[in-house]
């Protein structure tokens, strides 16, 4: 069915296609971090910033082939995630969600007024090629994206079903009594950070290589708040509901123009979440997010 989609569809339901299987990908990552393990992030738009910005830069200064550069985004992203996750032991609920929230500001910043990155110009995509293959078109990128986010997918699923998977879910549920049982758990949680970030760091090549241009302004905060609604979305802790809410959120998110503020739902999303706070409260706003008090 998904082979046969670019004989049926017109190009443009093509571009959203792919908008959404990126889309499902960073779902992934998030499911990996907040359904799994029970952990919040505000920065996600940081990581997505940091691989696409990895994969083009490594295409255009070094020559790096794109499936190598691909490979290195999500490498550079993981190592942030690790970095990131280190001081995140330390905290929770909200006050992991204010330092991750700091994180993505601080990326966009800097992306912002670093020469490197092409300040607020941005950067345009060099023509891709894969093998003897021109990614030039909507169509031979749509096979590319949808194949690999294929098989991520897989891969995450496979992973849920190992001793790694079994670790996040317990530190989930409870992390003294995963602890108990012979779970690191300093090392689990840094370790789903770095997993979670590397997924999305792969979305953000893969974005780049399917818009031809990155610039700052895409990696907002209110993308990082679509990239958590969408794991609540599809439901805490299950895959199929990570992509299904992937793919409602992307469609809305590209039919409203995202490369721009939010005009519609962003605000809503900020007005609920505040309102959510004053009245949830900070103390309580961990057991909500782990599903227990």
């Amino acid at each position: 069915m998904l082979i046969s989609l670019p004989l049926i569809l017109p190009g443009y339901r093509i571009f959203t296609f792919n908008y959404m299987a990126v889309f499902v990908i960073v779902g992934l990552g998030m499911n990996v971090l907040v359904g799994d393990t029970g952990q919040v992030s505000l920065g996600h738009a940081g990581f997505l910033a940091i691989g696409a910005y990895t994969m083009v830069l490594l295409m255009t200064r070094l020559a790096v082939p794109f499936p190598v550069a691909l490979v290195m985004a999500g490498f550079v992203s993981a190592l942030f995630g690790f970095l990131l996750g280190l001081p995140a032991l330390r905290l929770a609920g909200p006050y992991l969600a204010i330092a991750t929230l700091g994180f993505g500001l601080a990326v966009t910043q800097i992306i912002a007024h670093s020469a490197l990155f092409g300040g607020h110009m941005g950067l345009v995509v060099p023509d891709t090629t894969l093998g003897p293959f021109q990614l030039s078109g909507d169509v031979s990128k749509y096979y590319v994206i949808v194949g690999i986010t294929f098989l991520l997918a897989l891969g995450v699923r496979n992973l849920s079903a190992t001793r790694v998977g079994r670790a996040f879910r317990a530190i989930r549920d409870s992390e003294i009594a995963a602890a108990t049982m012979g779970v690191d758990v300093s090392y689990y949680k840094t370790l789903s950070f770095a997993v979670s970030a590397a997924l999305t760091g792969i979305a953000g090549g893969l974005l780049a290589l399917m818009t031809g241009f990155i610039s700052p302004g895409v990696f907002t905060f209110t993308l990082s708040l679509m990239f958590l609604a969408m794991v609540v979305f599809g439901g805490l802790g299950s895959i199929t509901g990570a992509v299904l809410g992937s793919i409602v959120m992307g469609y809305l998110n590209l039919e409203m123009d995202a490369f721009q503020e939010f005009p519609i739902l962003g605000p809503a999303l900020e007005g609920f979440s505040e309102r959510f706070m004053s009245t949830v409260g900070l103390p309580n706003f961990g057991w909500v997010v782990r599903g227990k008090r």
